[in-house]
Parts: structure tokens; sequence; C-alpha cells
């Protein structure tokens, strides 16, 4: 199962609506996701756990780990284009 981490400045609100967004629109497309949420101070210290980080605020420091930085999720602005960049990262087809 892939694993994608988001990450917002408080984890609360915001990654929260990402989170659920990603996984209701993966979910309904058939892919089963696990997806958790931190603060975008955490996401270095976790990222190495996780196959994909979306967040939307910057975040440094996460090594190798593809980083998608968007508020698409949040706006509905953009959101199909977003999912499709986690669908090809993640190798879903």
């Amino acid at each position: 199962m892939k694993r994608i981490l988001v990450a917002c400045g408080t984890a609360i609100a915001t990654s929260t609506v990402v989170a659920k967004k990603i996984e209701e629109v993966l979910g309904n497309k058939g892919y089963q996701v696990y997806v958790d949420q931190c603060k975008a101070a955490e996401a270095p210290s976790k990222a190495a756990n996780f196959d994909l980080i979306v967040t939307t605020t910057p975040v440094s420091g996460i090594g190798d780990v593809p980083v998608i930085q968007t508020v698409s999720f949040l706006s509905g602005v953009g959101m199909d284009q977003d999912i499709q960049k986690i669908m090809d990262i993640l190798g879903l087809e």
C-alpha cells in the first residue's frame, strides 16, 4: 500500500481536509492508500516512511521523497491535475 504524508502549518484543519479528499478521490478510483498528516515542521523526521508528501506550505529537508505543494484540495482549482500527479508519482494507473 502506498503511503502519503499530508503536511500543513498546524496539522489541524487544513491537513485533515486535504488527507480526506485524497483518500476519497483515490478510493473512488479503486486505490487504497495510507494517508497520515503532520505539521510541516515534522515532515523531515517522518518523510522516510512515506512514498509522497503533499503539503500546503513549503517544506525542506525531506531527502528524496517527492513533494507536491498545492492548495488545490482546498480551493478545488487544479485538483484533477494534482490527483494525476499523485497517481503518476505513486505508479497508480
